[in-house]
């Protein structure tokens, strides 16, 4: 676009105007103005105003340009005072969109049975600075985390209410998951950054905007075939702009599926719809609906032992089998939790604005598995079953068994659902085997109002507070019967003699039918209340900000069953009750951080920030046993809020054909707690490990580089040098059952044994590669087409540690040392694993036609690991064995019976889409 500014003027000259975004017509901030011939430029404020000063007179070339939007030019004339260009509008490159439906975090990398994969990348696709989409697109796949950090460190946002989950402070992703058309209006705040939303966390915040009214009018209809986790996707988009009666309407919907993903046994089905109405009352006032529907289920795979991986290779799962010819997995999670929001968006003047709103989530998450009574553990790969079992006996080695072991493994190794139903035939009314659906049905009600005001011209005041309240019901639901008419709901590892048998004392005994709920049935309720306040003050030179937050928040468990094993009421006040209410948790907890922006020159910029905020534990964290028992961490330990001071400086630079930045950052945290969970060594014992008190050390520096060498070619780096390690050596409880078996091993009679201090100082802590460097280049046509390769290597993971280990449990038993203990054989034990580091080469592309001046047929291609390599991309040790001895002796095979289990990478993966927009 080329436009003639002819003006006609006296001396010095003033350069001014507005850049908005020229579909939603928001302003642009951060949009590079630039007059090439005398070196003067500046940046866009946050309301899409540039000035620039003392100008000389003549001809001269005004070219703006900002990351994702296309680059334009303007040959102006100046001869002599203020000129005000107006309202300038870019236009969102093409090419830089068609690529944006390939991170979805939540197919690609939760089909594990546990959080591993918690990172923000999935929304880190429609970032435009350069680093957090190489760790986007290139390092996500490989568990990489943003400084070491998980995703409760970065708010997620939508319409202004938080997404953030109570249970475990993440983001549910796939609540929102198939609608990539609808989510791309973003507002990201990275790190310790100003948001005009949430004080947000330290790896900052993302809100996105579903208003009606700010969607591009159209449609948009794609197809995408991938072999990651779904093999096919359709989706739709409709928009329609806000009409002269005022009312403005955005619809979406998707559909993904599977029969099986890249990992063996992995079916996947989804669907999702959404849709925004949005009625503009008058100048002042509007009121936006929102709604998101997105069912999700999908089939679990599992982390895997070494000696697993190297008979049955490294797709195998052992969560499926066929049952008449098809594959069925036992392990499936259904995510179905519709949101429904209300804003209330109103101007007070020209300078303020209040968006206030309601919102409601309500549903279902449920997580299936088999349970069995009388019969033995149907998992194929529980070690009694593999052939290192029967060859870790020092005194008898039993080759005979062990072949057959192997040779029935090889050839079959699947979950048998066969024998199931033949098991419950044989066994009468009561069935010895059930699938049933760990459930959490959760009401939440959100109610928040954000205010936004420019104070001067360079002070911008935002504040805001919200209330939240949630009731979870928690509970063990029968799915499948497996042929029998009944299920008898008891604790299998119980004493039949006593109440320990019986997971509800209200009714012992009981025969549960299909649709019953059994075994574990309870409430949990929380509530919060936050707000925050924060200034941002622009100038020429230097810009500032500074927020401050609180937050109060309650936890309590209801327990609706009476558990054999906790059922209170005894003349021990000091045994756990399950019935009825545990004590109410209360924190209160605040957070003040700042930061200034220092402008050297238009091209060169200093960024300095830094913060201080404490968290309230989450509910997974200050529950010891939710599912049992009332028992709280502070009941047997010290419970107290996390303390998180984090700071990073930024440099940024400019200059003609590179565009270049470099941080560092450093973020230490204290008093953190975690609850582990296992089975411990060879009793029935189930442990919940309780650590509290754990400090941990994030320090780091990032870089990223882009050389444009044309218009068109750019060669792109990127690179993040991390150490992140555990800081002190906090205190570990163990809890489990009240039992003779506990009291032998040396529990108290509340179930508690505390180990004291487990020496984790100095250990790593996993959090996918600390270390991973990105080098590539890209090429855009000017015919709308572009491809992009990059190479990638990443090094310095770490498996996760069993901390139980490093206690002095470890070397003695019963305060005695293990004979025979050698402090050098136990230093090589308990040596944490270093995962190989890797490369993998990656290639995107795309095009897109033009057939009119709204039509547009888009095609994108991504090819992931093209050289197929090999590698793993974390894993943990098992908590079984705990001591010197046993650890020892499960070490006489290559491949031990309790080793590390592992998760791989994927091999050679492709994503393909193809959509048209009218």
């Amino acid at each position: 676009m080329v436009m003639l500014l002819c003006i006609n003027m006296g001396a010095q000259n003033i350069l001014k105007g507005t850049i908005i975004n020229g579909d939603t017509e928001k302003p642009l901030q951060n949009v590079f103005i630039s007059i090439k011939q005398i070196g003067v430029n500046t940046l866009t404020d946050i309301n899409g105003n540039f000035k620039i000063h003392n100008i000389a007179n003549g001809k001269h070339f005004l070219a703006i340009s900002l990351k994702g939007y296309e680059s334009q030019n303007f040959p102006i004339q100046l001869s002599g005072k203020t000129i005000n260009l107006g309202i300038i509008m870019m236009y969102e490159d093409i090419t830089e969109n068609i690529g944006f439906s390939t991170i979805t975090i939540t197919d690609d990398e939760l089909n594990d049975d546990t959080n591993y994969a918690d990172n923000i990348s999935g929304l880190l696709q429609f970032s435009k600075d350069s680093y957090l989409r190489t760790a986007a697109f290139e390092w996500s796949s490989s568990f990489f985390k943003i400084r070491g950090l998980g995703s409760e460190n970065n708010k997620v946002l939508i319409n202004g209410f938080e997404m953030n989950k109570l249970f475990n402070g993440r983001p549910q992703w796939s609540n929102w998951g198939g609608l990539n058309d609808v989510l791309r209006n973003q507002e990201f705040s990275i790190g310790l950054t100003p948001s005009n939303y949430i004080f947000g966390g330290v790896l900052g915040s993302t809100n996105i905007n579903t208003r009606a009214s700010e969607y591009k009018k159209g449609t948009s209809i794609s197809y995408a075939s991938s072999n990651r986790s779904y093999s096919h996707r359709i989706m739709a988009t409709y928009s329609i702009p806000l009409s002269k009666k005022g009312w403005a309407i955005t619809v979406s919907a998707s559909k993904r599926y599977s029969n099986e993903g890249y990992i063996n046994g992995t079916s996947y089905n989804a669907y999702s719809v959404f849709t925004s109405i949005e009625k503009l009352i008058n100048e002042k006032h509007s009121l936006n609906l929102s709604a998101i529907y997105a069912q999700n289920s999908r089939g679990k795979s599992a982390a895997n032992t070494e000696q697993v991986y190297n008979i049955k290779g490294l797709k195998y799962n052992p969560y499926w089998g066929y049952q008449n010819g098809k594959i069925r997995n036992s392990r499936i999670k259904r995510i179905n939790e519709p949101i429904i929001m209300l804003n209330h968006y109103w101007t007070l003047t020209n300078r303020s604005t209040l968006n206030t709103g309601i919102a409601y989530q309500f549903g279902e998450i449920g997580n299936s598995r088999i349970d069995f009574n009388g019969g033995n553990d149907p998992d194929p790969t529980y070690y009694r079953k593999l052939p290192n079992w029967f060859l870790s006996n020092p005194i008898w080695i039993d080759y005979k068994n062990a072949y057959k072991a192997l040779t029935n493994f090889q050839n079959d190794g699947q979950l048998n659902w066969t024998h199931l139903y033949v098991a419950n035939e044989k066994s009468g009314d009561n069935g010895r085997f059930a699938l049933y659906e760990d459930r959490n049905d959760n009401k939440q009600f959100t109610f928040n109002t954000i205010l936004n005001t420019e104070l001067t011209e360079n002070i911008i005041l935002t504040g805001k507070l919200e209330y939240k309240k949630l009731k979870s019901e928690n509970f063990a639901y029968i799915k499948d019967l497996f042929g029998a008419t009944g299920y008898l709901d008891i604790n299998k590892f119980g004493d039949p003699s006593k109440d320990e048998y019986q997971n509800n004392l209200l009714t012992p005994n009981r025969i549960v039918k299909v649709g019953d709920r059994f075994k574990y049935n309870y409430l949990l309720n929380s509530e919060t209340f936050d707000g925050f306040a924060q200034l941002q003050l622009n100038y020429k030179k230097s810009n500032y900000h500074i927020a401050a937050s609180f937050n109060n928040t309650t936890y309590q468990r209801e327990g609706l069953y009476k558990n054999g094993i906790y059922p209170g009421n005894l003349p021990d006040p000091n045994i756990p009750n399950s019935l009825g209410k545990s004590k109410k948790l209360s924190f209160f907890n605040y957070g003040i951080k700042g930061g200034i922006t220092y402008k050297i020159t238009g091209r060169h910029l200093l960024n300095l920030n830094a913060g201080y905020i404490t968290k309230t534990p989450t509910i997974q964290n200050s529950l010891v046993n939710s599912r049992s028992n009332n028992l709280t961490v502070s009941d047997i330990s010290t419970l107290n809020n996390k303390k998180i001071m984090s700071l990073d400086i930024n440099y940024t630079a400019r200059v003609p054909f590179i565009t270049s930045k470099i941080s560092g950052y450093y973020t230490g945290i204290k008093d953190d707690s975690n609850i582990a969970f296992y089975y411990a060594g060879s009793t029935n014992l189930f442990i919940q490990e309780i650590t509290t008190g754990i400090n941990k050390k994030h320090l780091g520096a990032e870089l990223a580089i882009d050389v444009e060498l044309s218009s068109s070619f750019k060669l792109k780096t990127a690179a993040n040098i991390g150490h992140y390690t555990y800081n002190n050596n906090p205190n570990i409880v163990l809890t489990s059952e009240i039992s003779s078996d506990s009291k032998q091993a040396g529990f108290d009679k509340r179930g508690f044994k505390n180990y004291g201090k487990t020496t984790l100082k100095n250990y790593r802590i996993p959090s996918g590669p600390q270390s991973a460097y990105s080098f590539g280049f890209e090429y855009r046509d000017p015919e709308y087409w572009f491809i992009s390769v990059t190479g990638n290597y990443l090094d310095n993971s770490f498996i996760n540690i069993s901390n139980i280990k490093r206690t002095e449990s470890f070397a003695f038993d019963n305060g005695k040392l293990f004979p025979q203990f050698d402090p050098t054989e136990a230093e090589k034990l308990l040596k944490q694993q270093k995962l190989d580091a890797y490369f993998t080469l990656n290639a995107i592309g795309g095009k897109t036609w033009r057939i009119s001046k709204k039509k547009y047929i888009g095609f994108f291609a991504s090819i992931s690991n093209i050289l197929n390599q090999v590698y793993k991309t974390g894993g943990y040790e098992q908590g079984r064995t705990s001591s010197y001895q046993l650890v020892k002796n499960d070490q006489v095979n290559s491949t031990p019976n309790f080793g590390n289990k592992y998760w791989y990478g994927r091999g050679t993966t492709y994503f393909l889409n193809i959509n048209y927009r009218f």
